[in-house]
This record gives structure tokens, sequence and C-alpha cells, in this order.
């Protein structure tokens, strides 16, 4: 019945003013995850494949949408008064005119391709490698030099592969073309897909006679030194990427790039955090409590800092632009913010002890006239309002 049908635009989760390239990519989405050859044995996906299938047929084709908008699934019921014929909703399916869809569809399934001709220019692929540095490296910037085999045009046959005196051949099994048209029985008819041609590669050349010097690839690899230049804040694990010292490109494309990621060293004093860096300090409980000037290990190195009387421990300061260079502006830095930890002797003299016993003593004195003085007075270190 033609009211039970779902609404075509609703099965590919579209508006019913889109275009027919969202129609188009809607369409290869649901297509994609319901094809039966991705759910084999699996009844409702391989349905709404098939509904899926069907909205798009209708909706792809200009008539038959405008036929649709205006009377609905009624248009294609052929007992709704309207012209139908045989197939989905009455009205006749014919897959083959959606050969080049479904060769995308299985293109980007099964890794083939229809897309460009594969003999065209190509940029070689990229390289991708590592770089140690140390934690002040990574934060003033250097440079290393790298030792990379690369591929290099060879110089007997000049890229062909072919020996000289010989020429390249048409491939025969592409006839030149770089790509071969493979065809597959679907659900729906027979499907189109064409791939890259297995025998030349996509170049659409074939090499009877090959290079004895790069055995027919044409490049030859040696060792190269490369220098990377490591720009200042470049943090652990990001990338340098070095233009056109990849792989070399294919049939006159460009050269591929170099990616170098930057593995930084951890610092035994200084932990960071995006352009922020962190650390500990320690004080003296002298220096804690009548203040004074310390000095504070830096990753530019040492200064002086004043250290405020009666400071606690745990103590968080700010050093403004003490941190790491930003990436876009290596003279904008982020912050050092430095935690003072007053340390406690654990081994001291029976003099020191002595001194120590004899500020507790005066300090608990001064503390009980303190007190007293507010009306308080202590006995036995437990406080005890005095009596009018």
């Amino acid at each position: 019945m033609a009211d039970t049908k779902r609404d075509y635009y609703e099965v590919l989760g579209v508006s019913k003013n889109a275009t027919d390239d969202e129609l188009k990519k809607a369409y290869r989405q649901v297509a994609k995850k319901y094809h039966p050859d991705m759910n084999p044995g699996d009844a409702d996906a391989e349905a709404k494949f098939k509904e899926a299938s069907e909205a798009y047929k209708v909706l792809s084709d200009p008539e038959m949408r405008s036929r649709y908008d205006q009377f609905g699934h009624a248009a294609f019921d052929p007992n709704g008064g309207m012209n139908g014929g045989a197939g989905f909703g009455g009205f006749e399916f014919n897959m083959g005119d959606m050969g080049d869809i479904f060769g995308d569809i299985f293109g980007d399934m099964f890794g083939g391709g229809r897309s460009r001709q594969s003999n065209g220019p190509t940029k070689g692929a990229n390289i991708k490698t590592t770089v140690r540095v140390k934690f002040e490296e990574a934060v003033y910037g250097c440079q290393k030099e790298l030792e990379l085999p690369l591929k290099d045009e060879c110089v007997v046959c000049h890229g062909t592969g072919a020996q000289p005196g010989h020429n390249m051949e048409t491939c025969t099994k592409c006839n030149g073309k770089g790509q071969v048209v493979y065809t597959q029985q679907s659900l729906f008819g027979v499907v189109r897909n064409v791939q890259t041609c297995p025998e030349c590669n996509g170049t659409g050349k074939m090499i009877k006679y090959k290079c004895k010097q790069c055995a027919g690839t044409g490049y030859v690899k040696s060792k190269k030194k490369i220098q990377v230049v490591v720009p200042a804040g470049i943090d652990n694990g990001q990338s340098i990427r070095i233009r056109e010292k990849g792989e070399p490109g294919v049939n006159g494309g460009a050269r591929g790039d170099l990616l170098v990621t930057v593995l930084v060293d951890r610092h035994p004093q200084f932990q960071r955090q995006e352009y922020d860096l962190f650390s500990t300090e320690p004080i003296s409980f002298t220096q804690a409590a009548l203040g004074g000037t310390i000095t504070i290990n830096t990753i530019d190195g040492p200064m002086d800092y004043e250290v405020k009387a009666g400071t606690q421990t745990d103590t968080k300061i700010k050093l403004k632009g003490k941190g790491v260079p930003t990436l876009r502006n290596k003279n904008v830095r982020g912050d050092h913010y430095v935690t003072l930890v007053v340390q406690v002797p654990d081994k001291l003299t029976e003099e020191q002890k002595d001194i120590l016993n004899n500020f507790d003593e005066v300090t608990t004195n001064t503390r009980r006239s303190t007190d007293s003085a507010g009306g308080f007075s202590f006995s036995g270190g437990n406080k005890k309002k005095k009596k009018k």
C-alpha cells in the first residue's frame, strides 16, 4: 500500500529543497551503511537498502520527483490512477543508469576508485619520521640534522624505468588509460567499478626492458642529510612539515612532504602545560618566617626573588613572561608558576634544639600574655575563663 511507505525525503534524511548533490551524498551514506555486502544475512539492512535505493531513484529524476512532490507515493501506485509499472511501489526500477553512484560506493568499500584519470600527475607520498630534542631546545628552538634514505630519479633511465634505447609501451590491459573497468552483479543489476590498472599501476605504460640500475622503478634510494629547523615553543608530539622532501611524484607530479614529529625529553625540575612552566622551590623555615631574598631556578637561569615574611608552605607565586615562547611569536611567552615549599629540618644539633625550645617558650609566653589581656589565662595548656 502506498500509504504504508515512508516519505522518500525522510528515508534519505534530507529536506524537500535538497539539491542533486545533497541527494547523492545522502544516498551514498545510507547505501554504504545498509548494503547487503556489508551486512550479510541482515534482512532489515537489506530492506533499508532497497528503500533508500527506491527513494533515490525517484528523487534523482526531475520528472519523477515532480510527480512525487505533487501526488506522493500515489504517483507510482498502479491502483491509484497514475501511470505505473512493475517494481518498487509500482514503477519500473531499472538500476542500470545508477552505475556511477554504485561505482563510487563499491570503490569505497572494496578499495577501488573511479574518480580522476590515474595516469595524470600525482603528488608523491609523504614520509614520516621523528626527531628527539632536549627540553631547553624545544623552548628556545634549535636545528637538527637527519639522515634519511630518499628516492631520486634514476640517472640512467631518467625516471622512465626502461633501459636506455628502449621506449615504454602502452599497457595492453588498460590501453594506456591507467584504469580498468570491472563489472559486478549485485542485487539490483550489474554494477560498474573502475579501478587502477594492476599491470601498469595507473601509468598507462608498460616496460618491456627494465633499467638495470633501478630495476624498472625509475628511482634509486640514497641517504640524504636533511636540516630540520625546530621552532621555539614546539611541544612534545607536534610535527614539522618540510615541503617536497618526501617520495617523488608520479607522471610529473610534485614530491610529497617530510613530516617530522618532535619528541621532547623530560626536564628534572620543570613541567610544561601548553606555554606555562611549573616548578617547586624549597625555602628554609627562617626564610619563610623572616622573609628575604631567595634564588629561583627558571628556564632562563637563576633569578632573585623577595620572599615575604610569614610565607606559608605551598605558597604559589607567578613569574610573568618566564614561560615558553609561543609558536606564533617567540617574543610572547607563557608564565612560570613556582610553589614555595618550607623545609623542616630533620636533623638538629643540641644547640639548635635549645634555640628552638627557647623560641617556642618565648612564643608561648607571648601568646599567653596576649590571651590574658583579652580575658583568658592558660593552665596546663587548656583555656579557662577567669572568675570575676
